[in-house]
């Protein structure tokens, strides 16, 4: 993989999620490639041989952050924050200390083990809050669709220590693939390392999209008798699956109190 320098185009970006304003990509590119990332729908470049890195984030971003009040940024929307390339250039961890300095907090999403490395940082940081995603019960089924990201147990691992750590967790059950995501034990399986548990559906928006064309070829050679039935829910708008897997979810979430939070 080459990791590449390129000139400081912006570090802060507008954020849609729900309570942020702001959000930063501490890389252009993931090392992960989950072949379902809608991040593969946006790309500019293969991320398969290339990511690239701010020619100099923490003068840029600090520069963008001197106008703004302190305030929580959402790190990871776009890219993996602890993906392989940040043990070397820890881009991620200069820009919590830049944030830290100047009294922002910040909330993170990973895949990425190495997130331990910063626990110490992150304690220090009030109200930060870090989280990971599930979307596979199996292995052998995870590894069809994200073979480059860590295995679920250690993901777990990396949000226990967090937590044991006194820093607050959250996990994505996402993206939820219709009859392949067994969400009922992913739940099971993270609610003792999770303050919150978030479930998101898989949905596409085109054909043509990149994330689609990986994910129907895994479909077809994986799972050729679910295709279209698959297709058919991941390309509406609604459909009653979702309608029947809230049902349960409220259900589970009656009997475990683990704090679900359902976004379809």
């Amino acid at each position: 993989m080459e990791i590449k320098r390129v000139a400081n185009k912006g570090v802060l970006r507008k954020c849609n999620l729900e309570g942020f304003n702001f959000q930063i990509d501490p890389y252009f590119g993931c090392e992960h490639l989950c072949e379902y990332c809608y991040g593969l729908n946006r790309a500019r470049f293969d991320w398969e041989k290339q990511v690239l890195i701010y020619e100099d984030l923490v003068k840029e971003l600090s520069r963008e952050l001197d106008v703004f009040p302190p305030q929580t940024i959402y790190i990871g929307m776009n890219c993996d924050p602890y993906q392989p390339a940040e043990k070397k250039f820890e881009q991620t961890r200069e820009t919590l200390l830049l944030l830290s300095g100047k009294g922002f907090s910040a909330s993170l999403l990973t895949k990425g083990v190495l997130a331990t490395r910063d626990i110490e940082l992150l304690k220090k940081i009030p109200d930060a809050s870090i989280g990971t995603s599930l979307a596979f019960l199996e292995e052998g089924t995870r590894r069809l669709f994200e073979k480059n990201s860590p295995p679920n147990i250690e993901r777990m691992e990396m949000l226990g220590e967090m937590k044991n750590a006194g820093i607050e967790t959250y996990t994505l059950i996402c993206p939820v693939m219709p009859f392949i995501t067994e969400v009922p034990g992913l739940i099971e399986l993270a609610a003792p390392y999770s303050d919150t548990i978030w479930v998101y559906p898989l949905k596409f928006e085109s054909t043509k999209d990149p994330n689609w064309q990986k994910v129907s070829k895994i479909l077809e050679k994986n799972f050729p008798d679910l295709v279209e039935k698959f297709t058919t829910i991941v390309f509406s708008e609604n459909h009653y699956y979702w309608d029947d897997l809230r049902e349960e979810l409220e259900k589970i979430n009656k009997e475990i109190k683990a704090n679900i939070r359902m976004e379809f």
